[in-house]
């Protein structure tokens, strides 16, 4: 037997298999027209052999040797002053927001005098 949630009595309730499987009444409707294609490769067919080349040159071997260098520095400041300024900025929230935190508990452990 089959169930569904009945919205009246807020209880499950038996209702026929077709019911079940499409809740409060809905039927999946059957599109006779192909979905539009997303991603889809350019339309425009040449002759020519020339090769489109959308995303750019690879720089993934470049950056590879580039971190990868064993040159002592750590590599979250690899790249110099922006990675420098950047962890320096997110070190400073982190330990101002630790003593704020610590600060308001102790503002809320300790008792409120009339």
């Amino acid at each position: 037997m089959y169930y569904k949630f009945s919205g009246f009595t807020q209880k499950l309730a038996g209702a026929w298999a077709s019911d079940a499987y499409s809740p409060q009444g809905l039927k999946p409707v059957v599109s006779t027209e192909a979905p539009p294609i997303i991603f889809a490769t350019p339309t425009k067919l040449t002759s020519s052999p020339i090769a489109y080349d959308y995303a750019g040159k690879n720089r993934v071997p470049e950056l590879q040797k580039f971190f990868q260098k064993a040159d002592g520095v750590p590599i979250h400041l690899k790249r110099g002053l922006p990675d420098q300024m950047l962890y320096r900025t997110t070190m400073a929230l982190t330990v101002g927001g630790t003593i704020y935190c610590l600060i308001a508990l102790y503002m809320a452990s300790q008792p409120k005098n009339k």
